[in-house]
């Protein structure tokens, strides 16, 4: 799966993630190589949360969710 994310350097040095695809998926790093690494880990949880939200919604209705990786 592919994201495309925005890299700012903010007014302290710092290079600011953003994936405008996810709302509220940010991060931050010293340099943008730690900027992206951030910001990847921070699309892995933010992914990972709204699965979590919803499966509890699924479960809920007594349907069963398949697991698939993409």
């Amino acid at each position: 799966m592919m994201f495309h994310v925005l890299i700012e350097k903010d007014e302290e040095g710092w290079f600011v993630a953003e994936c405008p695809a996810l709302p509220g998926c940010v991060s931050q790093g010293r340099d943008e190589q730690e900027a992206l690494a951030n910001i990847r880990e921070a699309i892995q949880a933010w992914l990972w949360a709204e699965d979590q939200k919803h499966l509890e919604e699924v479960k809920k209705t007594g349907k069963t969710p398949v697991l698939i990786t993409v």
